[in-house]
């Protein structure tokens, strides 16, 4: 039986939310920091959302020029930079020696190889890779979750060190399940704990952690994992 992973919550927009998934007691809270995406929140507003939680801030960020990435997560006071661009090795290397943070870079999985050469890529630059589902013309996974038929092998296509972030999909209903099959070291969610788009429903978010943090004490739901 492995070990129940971290748990983060992500597209904070309110900081309502955040204070209630910092209380129930996520261990990262992720705000989108790039504009133009359903969840983005303004820079300058970002900090005030967040202020004074224990959890470890995640700045989410889409191709932005280091010089740019750095200054948004210093602003945030972001423990972890998450990168949902194109972002090439040379950029994330640049990014890693810009300040203390963690760098996880997000991968669109539909077949086993997106894992392994986004491995082979970023090895050494990051510390863990964050895969999700694949849907076409969406950055991000769009709440698309990874084929369960490839979680042998998505986690061995990781490079040695490398930690898994499991995104896409996930819900207070099929998150023991996910992580019966992935063992992922985080489980990322944001649009499985709203009941309206952009707001943190207080028992999802509650439902979710618990689950997250005790995902042996229940047989897996026969529920098929949400596509």
């Amino acid at each position: 039986m492995g070990e129940a992973p971290r748990v983060k919550i992500c597209g904070i927009r309110r900081r309502e939310d955040a204070l209630a998934a910092d209380r129930l007691g996520a261990d990262y809270l992720g705000v989108v920091l790039s504009p133009g995406f359903g969840r983005s929140v303004e820079p300058v507003s970002a900090p005030s959302l967040v202020e004074g939680v224990d959890a470890t801030l995640v700045a989410v960020l889409v191709d932005e020029a280091p010089e740019r990435a750095a200054e948004l997560a210093t602003a945030l006071g972001a423990g972890v930079i998450q990168l949902h661009g194109t972002e090439s090795p040379e950029e994330v290397a640049k990014l890693a020696g810009l300040g203390p943070w963690e760098l996880w870079k997000a991968v669109r999985v539909s077949r086993v190889a997106d894992v392994e050469g986004t491995s082979r890529r970023y090895a050494g630059l990051v510390t863990a890779l964050l895969v999700e589902g694949h849907r076409a013309g969406v950055v991000g996974g769009g709440g698309v979750a990874v084929d369960a038929a490839l979680a042998e092998a998505v986690r061995a296509a990781l490079a040695p060190g490398l930690e898994l972030v499991l995104a896409g999909g996930l819900t207070p209903e099929n998150v023991r399940g996910a992580v019966a099959r992935f063992g992922p070291d985080v489980v990322d969610v944001s649009s499985g704990v709203e009941k309206v788009r952009g707001r943190k429903d207080p028992e999802l978010l509650r439902r979710f952690i618990e689950r997250s943090r005790h995902p042996f004490e229940e047989p897996s739901s026969p529920r098929r994992w949400r596509e």
